[in-house]
């Protein structure tokens, strides 16, 4: 991805990328810029440059990130954005950088700032942004194979993949084909984003039980108390509380679970 700088010493050819991109797209110069006192920054291409365009280069104080502080929360947010989003995903680290740029694709869009009550999104490009085609990070998706192989009539059309972000270039989204190995572009994508810890969700045999159970007031009894009795109902005392004990058969196991609940003296 080219928005992301593989060392420090490509500080200066992306601001300089940067600086041609505002003038042109916003048809205004910049007028001050802020930074520490890394090499990266403060080094002679970097001031001749500001020196010709006019630009002011301000510096924070040394080791004092305080002074930088909208920016050192910014990559904080992103960084604990992207470390939940590959933990939520299960995905490999190495997916780092799609987790960023994802995070701050999506926080530019939704985000809104204080003041102004507008995201950022919406400031620099003087509308609201368009959040419809918003997807989970990390689900499962199928991605159409347009052409990309010449395919028989009996051969599948999709290819399972990975979703993992937005393209920067172009209306698309950015998937990782599961089958080719390889991170494609493409608008021709089917997502399943239903959460995949719903299916590991065991069924209980009090859901299937006609009798409406209030679980809020009610607990699973987990200690198998011992039957004095014949009955369904019993009392229990403990620790000088009543605890009435109701027993609902399972007909799969051929067993029964105790339903009780305390009964305040």
């Amino acid at each position: 991805m080219d928005s992301f700088l593989g060392i420090k010493e490509c500080a200066f050819a992306a601001f300089k990328k940067l600086a041609r991109k505002l003038q042109n797209t916003k048809n205004s110069n910049i007028g001050s810029i802020r930074s520490d006192h890394g090499g990266e920054f403060q080094n002679e291409k970097f001031s001749k440059f500001c020196e010709k365009l006019g630009i002011l280069h301000n510096f924070s104080a040394p080791r004092t990130p305080q002074q930088n502080g909208v920016v050192e929360r910014k990559n904080r947010s992103l960084e604990e954005l992207a470390r939940t989003m590959l933990s939520e995903s299960s995905l490999p680290k190495y997916f780092w950088a799609d987790a960023v740029s994802t995070s701050c694709y999506v926080m530019n869009r939704v985000l809104i700032r204080p003041i102004l009550k507008k995201t950022p999104y919406e400031i620099f490009n003087g509308r609201k942004p368009n959040i419809s085609h918003l997807k989970v990070f990390g689900c499962s998706c199928f991605v159409l194979n347009s052409g990309k192989e010449s395919l028989g009539k009996c051969y599948e059309k999709v290819d399972l993949g990975i979703f993992i972000g937005y393209s920067l270039t172009s209306h698309a989204y950015r998937v990782y084909n599961k089958r080719l190995m390889t991170v494609e572009e493409s608008v021709h994508v089917v997502f399943d984003e239903v959460d995949r810890r719903i299916n590991q969700i065991p069924k209980t045999s009090v859901e299937e039980d006609e009798q409406s159970i209030s679980l809020e007031k009610l607990e699973i009894c987990a200690e198998k108390q011992p039957v004095n009795s014949q009955k369904n109902n019993r009392l229990i005392r403990r620790n000088n509380r009543l605890k009435f004990c109701n027993r609902v058969s399972c007909p799969r196991s051929g067993g029964f679970l105790e339903i009780c609940q305390w009964i305040t003296s």
